[in-house]
């Protein structure tokens, strides 16, 4: 079936359009790509797909002014989910997997976060597919909190505090 939301309001999530935005997340820049569902950034929820290749950085933040919760579902890949104090230590760490339904090993499908946790995502594989929602609007100068303990993206150490996140699931 073809999804055509000017005439069903139905969007699918395809294996078509999943490769298509894994391509796309591989040339760009960031190594991420968001493909949203909400049809503009007042809506409310937001829900979205966000395809994220193994080396991108996500700055450690919270979501507290206004606070939103949010949630993740790996639907490829496996992604580390970190929550920290606010001190920056860690706090918890979990495997996110889309393996978790079928595999032994010790993963979790997906996560909900309430507002106001400091938290990052490290993508283990060699790319990641997740399915999240969160509250909307979005605005941009209030969406998140950056940790002031992190370096933020694009800042010099960021490599250096990624291995730091690596050594958390991957133990050399």
């Amino acid at each position: 079936m073809n999804f055509n939301t000017n005439i069903s309001g139905l969007q699918g999530v395809t294996r078509d359009l999943v490769n298509e935005l894994i391509a796309k997340a591989k040339a760009s820049e960031r190594g991420r790509v968001n493909y949203n569902f909400h049809p503009t950034l007042e809506d409310n929820p937001h829900r979205f797909l966000n395809v994220m290749c193994r080396g991108t950085y996500f700055t450690p933040h919270r979501h507290l002014k206004p606070p939103k919760a949010e949630s993740f579902l790996v639907l490829q890949g496996r992604v580390g989910f970190i929550t920290f104090d606010d001190g920056g230590q860690v706090l918890e760490t979990h495997l996110l997997s889309s393996d978790a339904i079928t595999a032994s090993e010790n993963a979790t499908l997906g996560i909900d976060i309430a507002p106001g946790i400091w938290h990052t995502l490290f993508v283990i594989s060699d790319y990641a597919v997740c399915y999240e929602v969160k509250p909307g609007p979005y605005v941009m100068t209030n969406d998140k909190e950056f940790a002031p303990w992190a370096p933020h993206e694009g800042q010099p150490g960021t490599a250096e505090y990624q291995e730091k996140l690596r050594l958390l699931f991957e133990p050399s």
